[in-house]
């Protein structure tokens, strides 16, 4: 009885490890898809390859999801909300020029019609 005891917790310890070996390989793509991150197909199928590799990979991939969040991107600097609006501030001086230059050409049509 012992016997069949020892065999039982033998097979579930194995399969307990080879669960959990599979459910930490996908740690870094479950982190990828709360953070949005636009690259988490690819963290995910280096995940699968990790899982292969003994997980050597792993580690890299962790820093490589957390590295991104979606509300300031890659974090290495702060200009994303600068850059929008700046950005905007751009769009609405080029539609000013626009107008002064329509307005110009309306007035140079007008010269050159009355010589």
């Amino acid at each position: 009885m012992l016997d069949y005891f020892a065999l039982f917790l033998v097979f579930f310890v194995a399969l307990v490890i080879f669960y959990g070996i599979i459910a930490i390989h996908d740690i870094p793509y479950e982190i990828a898809k709360k953070r949005n991150h636009p690259q988490q197909d690819a963290l995910h199928i280096a995940g699968w390859v990790s899982l292969f590799t003994l997980h050597v990979l792993w580690p890299f991939l962790w820093i490589w999801a957390t590295l991104y969040r979606e509300d300031r991107g890659w974090g290495f600097s702060h200009k994303t909300t600068a850059s929008m609006n700046d950005l905007a501030a751009m769009q609405e001086e080029i539609a000013t020029l626009k107008v002064q230059l329509d307005d110009l050409h309306s007035q140079v049509i007008e010269q050159r019609e009355e010589k």
